[in-house]
């Protein structure tokens, strides 16, 4: 037995092509990942991980329970004082995911006659976190300072006890595109307003180090928190907060998601904590970066610009309008064998369905021109 309405959402998807379903591991060309610097696969990782965890006797398969139970082993105020130093904060608290963490963060900070206002392409994450809340949101258009101030302007009645919360990503993960962060830390400051950034796809792609987009800005005593995650770039899994020891203490108190959880185990830690280590002298960076030029003076040659979103970062993505297109498109390079990924609606509206291209320290210059080449031959130029 099954919901009738639940049979009949799933038969819409189908009527759409829209359906979601689970992919298989394959050898083709890796153009879909978020492993930008390949460290998922490293075996220095590997190997000091488990150097760190036999040098620190530490052999316990999981953590036991939640931080604030059984599970707050040692490894955590390690990893922690790393995160907050290598990203110039005074705290940082781990999370589970970077969906644990925006849900646990705007689940909780936003108090009830508080205001929230977003980007339109905010992550699925931090929509979820901000329906739990009970502030009020409003989203502005996308990378539009203007509409932001606009939305501003009009919260300047608001009562004095009103706090302001404004969220953005620096790297947004459907365009690839960037905000002016400076521009709307200026707005923060004119309008007395906190600034969330959601920095998962800027972590080990930009500014010294990888330390991500706002350190590059030099923005990181502008922004009330950062959410940073270990699943792209570094190659591992989890998430972190990272602003004040007050934000940090209140997090501990009063996020579900972080409060009502079991706790990361041993060696998912000891990985993060080998990954930043790796990220302090790996050339991956570099040769990523040059990859991303290469890709970019490709679309030139084969005159694609009209379908690409500009983009500096690692995720390049090319405009298809409808999900049976897109897919097909998909389908065809994957014969040809280079995993690319169709991104549908809903998960992007309609219209704007698209070939989304993630770039890696690993990928061949031979490969990034075939791919694109390829592309020639499937969209109508």
């Amino acid at each position: 037995m099954f919901p009738k309405k639940l049979y009949q959402k799933l038969e819409e998807r189908k009527a759409n092509n829209a359906l979601r379903q689970l992919g298989t591991q394959n050898n083709l060309v890796d153009f879909s990942s978020n492993d930008y610097l390949g460290f998922s696969k490293s075996e220095t990782i590997f190997n000091n991980t488990h150097k760190f965890l036999i040098g620190h006797h530490i052999t316990h398969n999981g953590a036991t329970g939640s931080r604030l139970l059984s599970g707050n082993h040692p490894l955590f105020n390690i990893v922690e004082s790393l995160l907050s130093g290598f990203h110039n904060s005074e705290s940082a608290l781990i999370f589970n995911s970077g969906y644990d963490a925006n849900v646990g963060l705007f689940s909780c900070i936003p108090q009830r006659g508080d205001f929230i206002l977003y980007d339109e392409y905010i992550h699925a994450s931090i929509r979820d976190g901000i329906k739990l809340s009970n502030a009020k949101a409003y989203k502005f258009k996308h990378n539009n300072l203007q509409d932001l101030r606009s939305l501003l302007e009009r919260s300047r009645e608001v009562p004095q006890e009103t706090n302001i919360y404004i969220v953005t990503e620096s790297v947004f993960s459907m365009d690839g595109d960037s905000p002016d962060l400076k521009g709307m830390v200026q707005l923060c400051k004119d309008y007395n307003a906190y600034f969330i950034i959601d920095e998962a796809h800027a972590i080990g792609v930009f500014g010294e180090r990888g330390a991500g987009l706002v350190q590059h800005l030099k923005l990181e005593n502008d922004v009330f928190a950062r959410i940073i995650t270990f699943g792209k770039a570094i190659g591992t899994h989890g998430a972190a907060i990272i602003g004040s020891e007050s934000l940090k203490q209140y997090l501990v108190n009063f996020s579900r998601s972080f409060i009502y959880t079991t706790a990361l185990p041993p060696h998912t830690l000891a990985t993060i904590h080998s990954a930043y280590h790796e990220l302090i002298l790996t050339k991956n960076r570099a040769q990523l970066h040059k990859n991303i030029a290469h890709f970019k003076m490709e679309i030139i040659k084969n005159e694609l610009q009209n379908y690409f979103i500009e983009s500096d970062s690692a995720i390049h993505c090319c405009i298809i309008s409808g999900n049976d297109t897109v897919k097909q498109i998909a389908q065809k390079f994957q014969k040809r064998g280079f995993n690319i990924k169709p991104i549908l609606s809903p998960t992007v509206p309609k219209k704007q369905e698209r070939l989304r291209f993630c770039l890696h320290a690993f990928n061949s210059e031979e490969d990034i021109s075939a791919v694109l080449k390829g592309l020639t031959t499937f969209v109508s130029i």
